[in-house]
Formats: structure tokens, C-alpha cells, sequence
């Protein structure tokens, strides 16, 4: 049996590369989806850890209402790309500014 240490372990390195993996890329908005991404699947192996080993169905729940919210933010922010792709011809987050008033 892998002990929870293991698990929080791998939660931590995923969170982690998803943080810098932010403050390193400021100009690609798919990147910044990914890295978000990323932290939102690390705290749903906390969440599925912590269920696991205390015997609680709790946390198994809380992931799928992670998965739906994470899933609507990637269609919402994709479907918005796709649409400033076609505006700017850019994907750049400086370009984003381009879009006030």
C-alpha cells in the first residue's frame, strides 16, 4: 500500500510546476490554461488522498465538482481565444490590453 506521504508528495510537485509554470509564462494564454490545469489536479489528488485514508466519501465527491468546474473554465477561456484569435490574429497576453472600451 503507497502511504499518503507518496500521494501529497506528487500533489505538491504538480502544484508547484503549475505556480511557476504561471509567474514564468506571462505571455501565452494556453499555457496559463495549462498551468491552471495543473493546480486544479493536484488539489484533486489531495482531495482523492485524504478521502482515500480517512475513509470518507467526501472528498471523492468534491473532485467531480472540481473536474465540472474545470472543464466549463477550459471551454469558457478556449471558446474566448478562439474568438480574440480571430479579432487580434494573436494568442499574446500583452495583446489582451487591446480590448478595453
Amino acid at each position: 500500500m503507497v502511504p499518503l506521504s507518496h500521494y501529497l508528495l506528487i500533489g505538491a510537485a504538480l502544484f508547484s510546476i503549475g505556480i511557476v509554470g504561471l509567474f514564468l509564462n506571462r505571455k501565452n494564454v494556453i499555457t496559463i490554461l495549462m498551468c491552471i490545469e495543473l493546480i486544479l489536479l493536484a488539489v484533486n489528488i489531495n482531495f482523492v488522498a485524504f478521502s482515500h485514508f480517512l475513509n470518507d466519501l467526501g472528498g471523492q465527491i468534491f473532485v467531480f465538482f472540481v473536474l465540472t468546474i474545470a472543464a466549463s473554465e477550459v471551454a469558457v477561456g478556449l471558446a474566448i481565444l478562439m474568438a480574440f484569435y480571430r479579432l487580434r490574429r494573436s494568442i499574446n497576453v500583452e495583446d489582451l490590453n487591446t480590448l478595453q472600451g
